[in-house]
Order: C-alpha cells, then structure tokens, then sequence
C-alpha cells in the first residue's frame, strides 16, 4: 500500500470480524513499533500482546471507552519504562502500528485509559507499578464497513496553516 494513501485512508475501527490475525502479520506490527524513533533514542516500550479470550473480556469490561476490546481477536498494551518522553514516544510507536495493521487490512482504535483503569489493567496483566500503561490497542479485521470510501472529514489546509507567522493563513 502506498504510504500516503494509508496516511489519507486510515479510519479508527471499533468492529471487527471474527477472524484470527496471523503471526507474521501480527510479528509485522510489533516490528514497525519497535523501529519508532524514540527520545535520545531509549526505545522504553513494552508491549504486551494479548490473544486470551478471558483477558479481552476482562479489559474490555474495566475500559469504560474500549468495551470493543472484548471483541478484538487480540489487543497490545503500551508499556512505558523509564522514558523522557512516554507520551511522545507511545504515541510514535503505537501510530506506526496503527498504519501497519492498516496496510494489513486490519484496524485499531486508540482507547483512553482513566487513572482507575489503568491500575486495574495492569493487574490484569501484572504490569509493574514503577511502569506507565499508556493504553491498551485491540486489533482486528475490519469489517466491511470500513473497506469503502475514505477517512473521516477533515478541515481544509487553509484552516490550519499559517505561513511565516500566526494568523497569516494559507492561501
């Protein structure tokens, strides 16, 4: 898939089809993540790959705006160890993952975890304390609702780009 086309394409995805995701493919999103840049380079990811039925269900009942996680054939939590930047650097990371699963033919949502919820997360999956759960990614087929058409709306350039200084939009 040509990269600006997935960039332009890629759709948040909260329904999946019930179907497994293949090693390779999942091997492949675990990849891109890993090869994100990350500040003066610390690479302080974990990522916790989730496949058990019980465990999603689990998740997906403490993630108040990631139920849809119940219903994922597999989810990767984002683990943060140590990093000057965990925020700035999850985010490359699970972006990447985003637009391989994309590639692939599979989507994701990011799920925004409240306090609460990440401590009851990561005792489900007996993460440390000392480390920061930035979220929990489920992964899936896309249903077919999601192969036709584009992404969402967007505003036009002229709304957003300022050239030279603040104010002096795009013309």
């Amino acid at each position: 898939m040509n990269v600006y086309e997935c960039l332009r394409d890629r759709r948040t995805v909260r329904h999946f089809d019930k179907v497994e995701i293949p090693d390779k493919t999942l091997t492949r999103i675990l990849n891109v993540a890993r090869w994100a840049p990350s500040s003066r380079n610390q690479q302080p990811w974990h990522l916790v790959v989730v496949k058990n039925r019980g465990t999603l269900d689990q998740i997906g009942t403490v993630a108040k705006t990631g139920s849809f996680i119940g219903d994922a054939p597999l989810a990767i939590a984002i683990v943060m160890e140590g990093a000057d930047q965990p925020r700035m650097d999850a985010g490359r990371a699970l972006q990447q993952m985003e637009l391989m699963a994309w590639s692939e033919g599979l989507g994701t949502c990011f799920v925004t975890l409240r306090a609460e919820e990440q401590n009851s997360i990561k005792k489900i999956l007996q993460i440390p304390d000392q480390m920061e759960l930035i979220t929990v990614l489920p992964f899936g087929v896309r249903s077919g609702e999601y192969n036709k058409g584009r992404g969402t709306p967007r505003k036009p350039l002229s709304e957003m780009v300022h050239t030279e200084s603040f104010g002096k939009f795009l013309e």
